[in-house]
């Protein structure tokens, strides 16, 4: 599995681990769980004791960032109406995370997953966006990816996901419907190549 499992060339699959931090995972057609399917996952961590991300190209129904600040008291001079929040995956759907830029550091605290991509899950963030004080590029979602020790390797060996090199234009400027072609056309792989089996890219 090593040739589709690790941007890292070629490396055995038992190495995997800790070396996904800041990579994306790409649902596989067929994998049949349909919170993650035709999903796009970003990795914030990666390690012995887990993996976790945030899917960043599904929409969460009938909820913006406005309608979020409102429920949460938090001013919105900004005007953030109409800046869809996302379903970050399905664990504490109720904590919201913010994938952003380098621009911004939270007074609290940021996660530098990698140089050009950062997390922040803290409120402060919430009430500096809503103050148009915030990260110039930014993703709000709802809720996590979550994988215990060794979870997710053996679903990468099963072909349930692909991983491609995160991008701040893949992940920022692509729209939430053309993500997961975009990720895999950077990793040079057609969607008429993938099966429910397949995934040697």
């Amino acid at each position: 599995m090593a040739e589709q499992a690790s941007a890292e060339g070629g490396k055995k699959t038992e190495t995997l681990t800790g070396k996904l931090t800041g990579k994306l995972l790409i649902a596989m057609p067929g994998m049949g769980d349909p919170r993650f399917e035709w999903g796009v996952v970003f990795l914030c961590d990666h390690s012995d004791e887990g993996a976790m991300g945030l899917i960043i190209n599904k929409p969460a129904p009938e909820i913006d960032i406005g309608v979020l600040l409102s429920q949460l008291d938090i001013d919105n001079p900004a005007r953030l109406e109409g800046q869809r929040v996302r379903f970050g995956g399905p664990v504490e759907m109720g904590r919201g995370f913010v994938l952003h830029g380098p621009d911004y550091a939270s007074v609290v605290t940021t996660l530098d997953v990698t140089d050009d991509l950062h997390m922040t899950a803290t409120l402060d963030i919430l009430e500096d966006l809503g103050q148009g004080k915030g990260p110039a590029r930014w993703l709000m979602m709802l809720g996590y990816a979550g994988w215990g020790p060794g979870q997710l390797e053996a679903e990468i060996a099963e072909n349930a996901w692909l991983v491609c090199e995160a991008s701040p234009a893949l992940i920022f400027d692509v729209a939430d419907g053309d993500k997961w072609e975009a990720a895999l056309a950077s990793m040079g792989v057609s969607p008429m190549m993938l099966s429910s089996e397949g995934g040697r890219a």
